[in-house]
């Protein structure tokens, strides 16, 4: 066994996944018998931590070859968990998801926040029913809005005129990102931020995954060919970050006739499904293609916050990321 699949039988506190596969751990370096771990405490307390560093540090010395094992903390400054809601491409539904995903959480008792990192393409002010609402500053640091659904939130959208387009390069881009998750969050309780990220797998996603290194992130697809080849992407970019993806997410699947109540599959069916079987990774579940998630959406209310099967479809969706946050708790979801 090697030293790391030897500390991967270490659970996570949070997530109960291995210390590396959960990024936990970078992977370690061995040269001359001495082992190096990096370990990533974030979001554990005191105890949690001596105890992961002491059970790393046993687990290390087991391994045949390593006499001495030297372990460095580190912790995010923000402290809070970081859930980033991808897809490969756009128009599958990502920020429909990530909006009601946040209110569905904040139903479950999680203290949530969102961020609209779709810095080129803003709409969760929209979603949020935020429109025209500029966040305020202090001491150089962006006060979350307050939203009627209980879930703070920033969005680029609220800080530059509606319709004016967002032409900048890559670095800037990365900079807007930093100040919305920088945020004074702790001031809004929030210790667990939702990030609508903008599609594909460019300087944006980079800078997440560098800067704000996510706890796990939600992958979004429709059923159809294109949007699973797309959505592979995203999770190739995460896995290879040491991002664990949380699972996949099937959108716009089945439309239920408001006439007739038959049920057609204009994008397909399964597909999403099929595809996180393939790869290995849990399915999160599906969210149909309905007419009253368009409308409460472009009304500001998500779905989410009310009843019916489309808050159904949400609440059972966050149940189970919740469930993958804090394993501890899964039964009282």
């Amino acid at each position: 066994m090697t030293l790391a699949d030897a500390l991967d039988t270490i659970p996570d506190p949070l997530s109960g996944r291995g210390l590396v596969a959960s990024g936990r751990i970078a992977t370690p370096r061995e040269k001359g018998g001495i082992a190096d771990l990096i370990l990533d405490v974030t979001g554990l307390d005191e105890a949690q931590r001596g105890a992961l560093e002491q059970a790393a540090r046993a687990v290390a010395l087991g391994v045949p070859g390593i006499r001495d094992v030297r372990i460095m903390q580190t912790a995010e400054k923000t402290g809070r968990r970081i859930i980033a809601v991808a897809s490969g491409k756009g128009g599958v539904g990502k920020s429909t998801v990530s909006a009601n995903l946040a209110v569905a959480l904040k139903r479950l008792g999680l203290n949530v926040g969102l961020v609209d990192a779709d810095i080129y393409g803003p709409s969760q002010p929209r979603l949020m029913a935020a429109e025209g609402v500029k966040p305020e500053a202090r001491d150089k640091q962006l006060i979350p809005v307050a939203t009627r659904h209980g879930v703070p939130m920033l969005s680029m959208g609220q800080l530059v005129p509606g319709g004016q387009a967002i032409a900048w390069r890559g670095p800037m881009a990365a900079g807007a990102l930093g100040q919305l998750v920088d945020a004074d969050w702790a001031g809004m309780g929030v210790d667990t931020l939702v990030v609508d990220m903008p599609p594909g797998t460019g300087d944006v996603q980079l800078s997440m995954i560098q800067k704000h290194k996510p706890a796990g992130a939600v992958i979004v697809s429709t059923p159809q060919d294109l949007a699973l080849i797309d959505a592979t992407r995203a999770i190739d970019l995460f896995v290879k970050a040491g991002v664990p993806v949380i699972g996949l997410i099937e959108n716009m699947a089945g439309y239920a006739c408001p006439h007739c109540g038959e049920i057609s599959d204009p994008f397909g069916s399964g597909g999403a499904e099929a595809q996180a079987k393939a790869l290995g990774l849990p399915f999160l579940g599906r969210i149909p293609l309905a007419i009253a998630i368009r409308t409460a959406s472009d009304a500001g209310d998500p779905p989410a916050a009310g009843d019916g099967p489309e808050a159904t479809a949400f609440t059972d969706l966050a149940t189970r990321v919740a469930a993958w946050l804090n394993p501890s708790l899964s039964p009282r979801f």
